[in-house]
């Protein structure tokens, strides 16, 4: 009796993973169809190319010259870490 109740939840649960798949597939293509429609194309033609660039001259030589690192040699260990062997 328990490898017939085993048969019937294998199968059920076959069915049930088959219907969500074609579920999946049709929301998918419903969703595809939906996107690549005629109104998915842009209908401005005006559009402004640079519109928000500004001139500037550049500087000529760098703000920093050379980078120093704030801290020399190894960093300390955190307070936790202070005195372990």
């Amino acid at each position: 009796m328990k490898s017939s109740n085993q048969g019937i939840v294998k199968r059920l649960s076959a069915v049930l993973g088959g219907g969500a798949l074609l579920v999946m597939a049709a929301l998918g293509m419903a969703l595809h169809q939906a996107q690549s429609g005629p109104d998915a194309i842009a209908k401005s033609a005006n559009v402004n190319v640079g519109a928000t660039i500004t001139e500037t001259t550049p500087p000529t030589s760098p703000a920093i010259t050379m980078a120093v690192p704030a801290l020399k040699g190894p960093a300390p260990l955190p307070p936790e870490e202070q005195g372990l062997p």
